[in-house]
């Protein structure tokens, strides 16, 4: 059995709500998930999984969440070769050239870990509606199918 690690930022409960949507699409499909708020979690906790997601917001003008700043430079550290990784985040348009670019920035620092890609990241408006979750259900399983053939 796959195991994920799926963990979150939020100031509005949006990314808590994408957390919850990609966590029970990836236990639909058969894996035992972790889901961990990001201020409380430890990035080497992504070493026990297979899968391993975050779901951030972007603050202000393109600021990294304050209370994940410790978890991001300490990801950067680990050594994640053979885990699959995918980043998620909602944000809101209206802030432009800086909307989600936190989901930009721990697709990168995923990247420095030596970790693939499993699906492309997702950048959902505000609170996710139908057509957000049905991506986020396609990102999940495109996490499993990778991390299956892996």
């Amino acid at each position: 059995m796959l195991k994920a690690h799926v963990v979150f930022a939020t100031i509005t409960g949006n990314n808590e709500d994408v957390a919850d949507i990609v966590t029970e699409k990836l236990e639909d499909l058969g894996c035992q998930v972790t889901e961990t708020e990001i201020s409380q979690t430890d990035a080497a906790e992504f070493n026990q999984a297979d899968i391993c997601v975050v779901c951030a917001y972007t603050y202000d003008e393109g600021s990294l969440p304050d209370e994940g700043l410790d978890f991001y430079e300490d990801l950067q550290a680990l050594d994640l070769s053979g885990k699959t990784f995918g980043v998620a985040g909602s944000g809101d348009t209206f802030y432009g050239e800086y909307y989600n670019t936190t989901v930009d920035h721990f697709e990168a620092a995923f990247t420095k870990t030596g970790a693939t890609q499993g699906a492309p990241s997702i950048k959902i408006n505000l609170e996710p509606d139908q057509a957000a979750i049905e991506q986020l259900d396609t990102f999940a399983t495109q996490l499993v199918t990778h991390a299956q053939q892996a």
